[in-house]
């Protein structure tokens, strides 16, 4: 049994959104774009301190980007 965490993110959005190639975010992030489509494509999960700098750079929380389908950015019930 795979016990994995299946983790969604917005990445791809996100690059789009300010017209950036992936080989443009892994030269910002100091990663190939051969890591940026892995990441984006939910092949890879990024290391927390490569989590770090995705979320300073778009200005965002880390949960904003990364998604593990358990719950609406670990806030709890509204």
């Amino acid at each position: 049994m795979d016990l994995r965490l299946l983790v969604k993110n917005r990445l791809k959005v996100l690059r789009a959104e300010r017209d950036w190639s992936q080989a443009e975010l892994g030269g910002r992030l100091g990663v190939s774009r051969q890591a940026v489509n892995a990441i984006e494509t939910g092949k890879y999960d990024p290391s927390l301190p490569l989590a770090f700098k995705l979320a300073r750079l778009f200005d965002r929380k880390i949960e904003e980007i990364f998604d593990d389908g358990h719950g609406e950015g670990g806030h709890g019930a509204a």
